[in-house]
């Protein structure tokens, strides 16, 4: 007979070996970001960046896979060449930010607010836009 002792131990030793580390956001960068506003080239994929202010940011060419920027203020950020697959920006404000070439594929844009942001060669596969706000923003919906 298993004690119940023994069994407690082996599924906890079970899921720590299951258990794959998760590399997420340099947190150098991210207090780079936060401090100076500016962080091109930092590694930010998976940052908790919810409810930042990240007017005129300078992200370009930043990792932002899997970021958190709900209900983030945008405004006039570069995100020229990031790649933000997947990451979530419902609720964020998003007026006059430039995504050139940007990775948007599979970005949760719900209830966002998106004015006259430039995504000229951005790709947009799977983009959430559920009550999002698109004013100015050359975003079509539908067709390959």
């Amino acid at each position: 007979m298993i004690k119940p002792l023994t069994i407690a131990t082996l599924a906890t030793i079970t899921a720590l070996l299951l258990t794959t580390p998760v590399r997420g956001a340099n947190p150098e960068h991210v207090q780079q970001l936060l401090t100076t506003g500016a962080c091109p080239f930092c590694d930010l994929s998976g940052a908790d960046l919810q409810g930042a202010h990240l007017l005129g940011a300078d992200l370009r060419n930043a990792n932002l896979r899997g970021a958190k920027l709900v209900g983030a203020n945008l405004e006039g950020a570069d995100f020229t060449k990031a790649d933000l697959t997947g990451a979530d920006l419902s609720q964020a404000m998003v007026t006059n930010a430039s995504f050139n070439y940007a990775n948007l594929n599979q970005v949760n844009l719900t209830g966002a607010q998106m004015y006259h942001a430039d995504v000229t060669h951005a790709s947009l596969l799977g983009v959430t836009l559920v009550n999002a706000q698109i004013h100015g923003t050359n975003i079509g919906v539908g067709g390959d």
